[in-house]
């Protein structure tokens, strides 16, 4: 089992920025990849972002250039920069993280953006 726990939402003006963390705990379970997802009201769950094990990273072209993914896949620890946020960023974060015994997810952090 692996346990992820996200933390840094919180509400911010259109034009702020926000960075959420993201810390794994569990048994030896090596985590091959980790991403973010968002999942707003009305809307289905999107993929923001991922960053593997060999620093790979990608991401969702609506976040391209204003979000940046960093940490350390292998000891369980992510981040995402978040910039240049706009009213439409406003979900549900999570953390994701890819075993080979399958996917985690953590709780989720609020992000909203509002004036």
């Amino acid at each position: 089992q692996v346990q992820l726990v996200e933390s840094g939402g919180g509400l911010v003006q259109p034009g702020g920025s926000l960075t959420l963390s993201c810390a794994a705990s569990g048994s030896d379970v090596s985590i091959e990849a980790m991403q973010w997802y968002r999942w707003a009201p009305g809307s289905q769950r999107e993929l923001v972002t991922r960053i593997s094990g060999d620093g790979y990273t990608w991401y969702d072209n609506s976040v391209k250039g204003r979000f940046t993914i960093s940490g350390d896949v292998t000891k369980g620890a992510v981040y995402l920069q978040m910039g240049s946020l706009k009213p439409q960023d406003t979900a549900a974060y999570y953390c994701g993280a890819r075993t080979l015994k399958g996917y985690y997810f953590g709780q989720g952090t609020q992000v909203t953006v509002s004036s």
